[in-house]
């Protein structure tokens, strides 16, 4: 994994031939066929050796049961190592722990540790009374239940409801000086944005992981309606791109994943080794991005697959 600590400055990095690594992100389905949709999407991608692939957690942990069922399987019926989210929202301390142990006792080994979305309905975030502030005191707590290996996220673009970018990184410094081991991007598609920030976290002493996340476009308005709820930026040429594509389904993807392979090929010519993917439970585009990366199944697996509906 390339360290934010021994980044060079974007501009003067251009290395292509280092190992890459990618990691996968899915949410627990919530009716019989997105999951199996999800497990078709798991099957497909497996083969490609993920480090490891996340399961998201709703707000106020609407999806705890569910996210938990997902993580169990994985364990249970596949070979991947799975990273279950886990929040600050809607919960007293001692119950997240408690949920924290119940992962180390069934083995798993990896969380990804969150402050969390408001539910829905209240108008911005509030602490539990009883809990977790914010992600910095989760990692701590973490800590104090196992060794787990431990991602964070950080915002290229700024945490939309931090009060300035320098307030932004000292968060990320101070969650990794909690014990987080790595810290993975909200989705942007402003590569130049990436490479800057990297730049900043590694004038800041973060000696840690920044690993990009990468969001293959599968519906261009629902991605519009995502980037506007986190601070992304949807630059005014990506816009005019998918113009006039909403009945062209199949020019989409074509489009979507030429972007994507621009975008994780430049990160590739200036160092990013480790990529993840917020696949919302696809793989079609995401092993497409990959293979451009050269992260490839064995061929007899690859003869083997079947593509999802």
């Amino acid at each position: 994994m390339t360290s934010a600590g021994a980044a060079a400055p974007y501009s003067t990095a251009t290395t292509t031939e280092a190992p890459v690594r990618v990691s996968f992100e899915f949410f627990p389905p919530n009716d019989d066929a997105m999951e199996q949709t999800l497990w078709a999407s798991l099957q497909r991608l497996a083969p490609l050796s993920p480090h490891f692939v996340s399961v998201t957690y709703g707000a106020d942990g609407s999806t705890r049961e569910r996210t938990h069922n997902v993580v169990t399987r994985i364990l249970r019926e596949t070979a991947l190592t799975p990273a279950p989210h886990l929040t600050c929202v809607g919960a007293p301390r001692g119950e997240v722990l408690d949920v924290a142990r119940s992962y180390w006792d069934a083995g798993v080994r990896h969380v990804v540790a969150l402050r969390g979305d408001p539910p829905a309905g209240q108008a911005g975030y509030v602490p539990h009374p009883d809990g977790f502030a914010y992600a910095v005191d989760l990692v701590r707590g973490l800590r104090s239940v196992g060794d787990f290996d431990i991602s964070v996220a950080a915002y290229p673009e700024t945490h939309p409801e931090a009060p300035s970018a320098q307030f932004d990184l000292d968060n990320l410094r101070s969650k990794v000086d909690a014990g987080a081991t790595r810290a993975i991007t909200q989705f942007f598609f402003d590569t130049d944005l990436f490479l800057r920030f990297r730049d900043r976290c590694a004038a800041a002493g973060i000696r840690a992981g920044i690993v990009p996340g990468i969001l293959p476009i599968t519906r261009f308005p629902h991605m519009l309606k995502f980037a506007r709820r986190c601070g992304t930026a949807v630059p005014d040429w990506l816009v005019r791109r998918f113009d006039g594509l909403e009945d062209d389904a199949e020019t989409r993807r074509m489009i979507a994943a030429s972007f994507a392979i621009e975008q994780v090929r430049r990160l590739q010519e200036h160092g990013v080794q480790d990529f993840h993917f917020y696949t919302l439970n696809r793989s079609e585009l995401t092993v497409a991005i990959c293979h451009a990366l050269g992260v490839r199944a064995p061929s007899n697996v690859a003869s083997r697959a079947t593509v999802e509906a």
